[in-house]
């Protein structure tokens, strides 16, 4: 059996005391050059603790949070600022996959035409710091992320290296859908043709666009887009239009269509019935897998597909193989919310994992918002519709750059609400498990921080800082030393969590056992409130209780079926122990019902012996 070191740990409001919790590629420049470069293979069977990581805020020192404050009010934050001392403390952590949004170079209103790179219009950008998913150039980095701008790539490739050093793994957003309204690439390598570069704008569809053309029709910028005051901009032309990216085929999109960017064509004809043009292979596909295998031979070690769905499956089961044939142990995640479309993205489309967004994630926030008729019931629908042994490729998290932050008032109010959904995510199944920077601290948006306005997210659109953040990185010590004493115990809540999933073979790689239709009868056992599961593998067995009611302890027997017994391959009719992983001094012994005390928002994890 494995030991868990044991320390103190308030796990709620209530005192709590826890211990540590293959194809070939087709021949092309990049393709030739990736062949040639060797690395490693890791393991499938690692569960990924993946930690995102928004980029430009999360080295910002700076406190002026200025609503629509410029770069030089608000502050940015660099690829130096995540020295080999923060990457070192994210290790302890318990991370092991980093995902750094906004690398790419996209849009925005910042000037660097010193530099050498267009000046963007305003008109066509989200906020002063511009949407990472509004891709200006895949083939550079984002200059607000460099010291030296002239030397932006290289501070992202000393970044990579840094993280690899410390034994952290890197993730990148790709974006296949859409790009930015004036995309132009002044960093592809040699051989490579730019997006659009020969496409025949006279026609609406043609396979071998990269765009969809409105012929005869010039773009009109949607009513109601203002930019801050001070930044001068004449009017934005393109003509023929350009289809918006949110798969608008209007030459005027509206205001809440995804109007900064252009849909990119794969050879689907959507304004005829989406017919599918797929031979000979589109200009899109080649384009595309050229751009996965510039970022693989980087060093990268995945990728997260910035809205996979919209595109067809076909083009990732096409180009998936071929970039892993670069290199195996390359890491593909599917944002995807049709849950009707997740076995075909994995086994047609070859995606590792998916977002599970529209499942847990929902299910979850129903009850940690104590909403109507919400249950735990939910959760056992969720892993019985996860049919084919999908569960083991969805990614579970509470919080992300799109969703909104527990503790802000649009949520659960209290970032403590997070314990039980946050314990059962990470252990539920052999899938990742993924945190948004500052989720461990409780981090509030409270104000309108510029063109998202006020919504309880943390903004992806502007230049700002993170006031809870900044206090864990206390002037880039990253030490936590301007933390409060509840937020000091909420970070270690999600250490030790992080630490059982590390160190746990039967969450790594084990079983799932639902035991909730087992204590229907059980005395004192609330259906809708409780939530109870074994995970078990060879080596380890572990009863996993958790309570979702914000009010009511939990004082009650768990019974363990005949058949589950069978499944942990131990002699049901025996006496066990049950051993507390968070409190190593609570022993229980029980036959078949074990019986348990949890405080409101309390979980237990008890290995069996």
């Amino acid at each position: 059996m494995k030991k868990h070191p044991s320390t103190s740990l308030t796990l709620s409001r209530r005192t709590f005391t826890a211990g540590a919790i293959s194809a070939g590629l087709l021949q092309t420049p990049l393709a030739e050059a990736a062949d040639k470069l060797l690395n490693p293979t890791v393991s499938r069977t690692d569960k990924l603790v993946i930690y995102q990581i928004f980029t430009r805020l999360f080295g910002n020192q700076k406190t002026a949070n200025k609503t629509w404050g410029s770069r030089d009010e608000n502050g940015v934050g660099k690829f130096n600022d995540i020295t080999d001392k923060a990457l070192q403390e994210l290790k302890k952590f318990g991370i092991s996959h980093v995902w750094y949004t906004g690398v790419i170079e996209h849009a925005l209103m910042t000037d660097y035409s010193a530099n050498g790179i267009p000046k963007d219009n305003p008109l066509v950008v989200k906020g002063r710091a511009g949407s990472p998913y509004a891709i200006k150039d895949y083939y550079d980095v984002n200059p607000d992320l460099a010291v030296d701008v002239k030397n932006r790539m290289r501070e992202f490739e000393s970044l990579l290296k840094r993280s690899h050093a410390n034994g952290l793994k890197v993730i990148i957003d790709f974006v296949p859908n859409h790009l930015a309204r004036q995309y132009h690439s002044n960093a592809k390598p040699s051989g490579i043709e730019d997006m659009g570069q020969t496409d025949d704008k006279t026609k609406a569809f043609d396979s071998q666009n990269n765009f969809y053309y409105l012929p005869k029709e010039s773009f009109q910028v949607p009513d109601g887009v203002s930019i801050p005051d001070g930044l001068s901009t004449g009017s934005y032309a393109e003509n023929p239009a350009k289809a918006t990216g949110n798969d608008v085929f209007k030459a005027k999109p509206s205001i809440d269509d995804w109007y900064e960017t252009i849909k990119l064509n794969y050879g689907v004809d959507y304004q005829n019935n989406r017919q599918t043009h797929f031979a000979p292979i589109p200009s899109t596909w080649f384009k595309m897998r050229d751009i996965l295998l510039f970022w693989a031979q980087k060093g990268v070690d995945g990728f997260r597909c910035d809205m996979a769905e919209m595109v067809p499956v076909e083009f990732w089961g096409w180009a998936i193989p071929q970039v892993k044939a670069f290199r195996s142990s390359l890491v593909f995640i599917a944002e995807i919310y049709n849950p009707k479309e997740y076995k075909n993205y994995i086994q047609t489309g070859k995606f590792d994992y998916l977002y599970d967004k529209v499942g847990l994630y929902d299910a979850l926030r129903r009850l940690m918002e104590d909403k109507d008729k919400a249950t735990t019931e939910d959760i056992t629908k969720v892993w019985q519709t996860e049919s084919g042994d999908i569960s083991d490729h969805m990614v579970r998290f509470l919080e992300n750059h799109d969703e909104q932050r527990i503790t802000s008032k649009f949520f659960a109010g209290d970032p403590w609400a997070a314990v039980p959904a946050m314990t059962l995510s990470a252990t539920l199944h052999t899938g990742p498990v993924m945190l948004y920077f500052g989720q461990e601290l409780g981090v509030n948006p409270t104000m309108a921080e510029g063109f998202q306005g006020d919504d309880g997210r943390t903004t992806i659109f502007d230049y700002w800082g993170i006031p809870e953040y900044q206090a864990w990185t206390n002037g880039k010590k990253f030490d936590g030393g301007k933390l409060t004493a509840n937020q000091k115990k909420l970070r270690q809540f999600y250490q030790q969590l992080n630490q059982l999933v590390n160190t746990s073979d039967a969450i790594r790689t084990g079983g799932f056992y639902d035991l909730q239709a087992s204590n229907t009868q059980s005395a004192g056992y609330d259906q809708q409130r409780l939530y109870s599961y074994l995970r078990y593998s060879g080596k380890q067995r572990l009863l996993i209780i958790c309570n979702f009611d914000k009010t009511k302890p939990a004082q009650t027997t768990v019974k363990i079926p005949d058949d589950a017994w069978q499944k942990l391959k131990i002699n049901g009719s025996a006496t066990h122990s049950f051993q507390d992983i968070f409190r190593t001094k609570v022993k229980l012994t029980s036959k078949d019902s074990v019986p348990i005390t949890l405080p409101p928002l309390g979980v237990l994890v008890l290995e069996i012996s």
